[in-house]
């Protein structure tokens, strides 16, 4: 059985789906003032890495656990309401991208078990 990574379309897909996601994130008014003064291409690249280690891709992913690396974020106020934002633009990201469904449904599933680490809870 093939890994998520390889059913999403393995590096070429991932690049895109980061690239076009992180489009939608910064014209989000709701919540694009998380990423002010963030170096957005260093951003991407670790998100990138991030998203290659959990879909089952060749980990190379060296960056902050997710409570330690968004707990300055929940500091501004990050809350649920703002990760459902997040989970929206995946959403539509993947699907734009013509991922099917099921697929989907998988990765935003992945994308959900990390909210409390997200959000430091």
């Amino acid at each position: 059985m093939s890994t998520v990574y390889e059913q999403l379309g393995g590096e070429a897909a991932i690049n895109a789906a980061v690239d076009l996601f992180y489009r939608k994130v910064q014209g989000d008014a709701f919540i694009n003032r998380f990423f002010k003064g963030v170096d957005m291409s260093r951003q991407a690249s670790k998100q990138k890495a991030f998203l290659t280690m959990v879909t089952g891709g060749p980990n190379s992913y060296t960056g902050k656990d997710m409570r330690e690396g968004h707990r300055h974020l929940v500091k501004m106020g990050l809350n649920d309401a703002h990760f459902d934002h997040v989970i929206a633009h995946l959403r539509s990201t993947l699907a734009e991208l013509g991922v099917g469904q099921d697929l989907i449904d998988t990765v935003i599933g992945v994308a959900n078990s990390v909210r409390n680490d997200v959000l430091d809870r």
